[in-house]
């Protein structure tokens, strides 16, 4: 098993937890955690034992985003080139976790920050704890929200809501992000870990391939018309019918007992 520095990384019985590891930091990301996470998906992306993935954060934060300590002060006369690292490791780690063919439950421990918050929102199924909050801090320091943040806001509360929550960087509380829409569900702080794990442990035991395609044609409709997504669900169907999941599925209906999906 590989040893991190910024991570700890575990996997068993189909699933894989990821958990970002610099508590004295509220977990912000860094050029080595980035490589850590990049290492970590590329493991669980190998190991088709692995069937569901859990991340979330060590401590009493989720992510406060970047660590601006790295950076140091900036030099008016000489600003930097924020699209650099965006393209290097922010970008492609919200993609690696959007196309990952295995689903992703973040389990959001604290406070979610700037771009913290925009990675947990490109899990497939995020709880938090009900100490936990979203922040789109970018404002506070004279930035865009980044990480899609403003693609998934306005898909997930609307454009108003949207609006006020980046322009404002006000904190929102994780009841109130439930209520709202932003994320699946909101749990006492105790429950949270046990909640994010018996999730991934269920979607372990589902039509893995399925829920891949499921994955591909939801994010696929923001930017679809309905004939489009017609002819996108008819094609994903055409896979999902030769998969060994849906024979056994099936079966299973037929002889009134419990499937036993292999993900495949």
């Amino acid at each position: 098993m590989e040893t991190y520095t910024t991570l700890l990384f575990e996997s068993a019985d189909g699933v894989a937890t990821i958990t970002l590891h610099r508590p004295e930091r509220l977990n912000a990301f860094t050029v080595h955690m980035h490589e850590e996470l990049r290492h970590a998906f590329a493991a669980i992306e190998a190991d088709r034992s692995v069937r569901a993935v859990v991340l979330t954060g060590s401590g009493r934060g989720f992510c406060a985003g970047q660590d601006l300590g790295e950076r140091g002060a900036i030099d008016p006369a000489h600003p930097p080139d924020l699209g650099v690292g965006l393209d290097k490791n922010f970008n492609p780690l919200v993609r690696t976790i959007r196309k990952l063919d295995r689903p992703v439950v973040c389990a959001v421990n604290g406070v979610a920050a700037g771009a913290g918050a925009n990675v947990a929102l490109a899990c497939d199924i995020v709880i938090a704890a009900r100490s936990a909050s979203f922040i789109q801090a970018f404002a506070r320091i004279g930035l865009v929200p980044d990480c899609g943040g403003t693609w998934f806001l306005p898909r997930t509360v609307g454009s108003a809501r949207a609006a006020a929550l980046a322009l404002l960087a006000e904190p929102l509380t994780a009841e109130r992000a439930e209520a709202w829409g932003l994320i699946y569900k909101c749990v006492d702080d105790e429950a949270l870990m046990g909640e994010a794990r018996s999730l991934a442990s269920h979607l372990a035991t589902r039509p893995t391939r399925t829920l891949a395609l499921i994955k591909l044609a939801l994010q696929a409709s923001s930017g679809n018309s309905l004939d489009g997504q017609l002819d996108l669900e008819r094609d994903l169907q055409r896979v999902a019918g030769k998969t060994y999941d849906f024979s056994e599925g099936v079966r299973a209906f037929l002889e009134k007992r419990e499937a036993r999906f292999e993900g495949r």
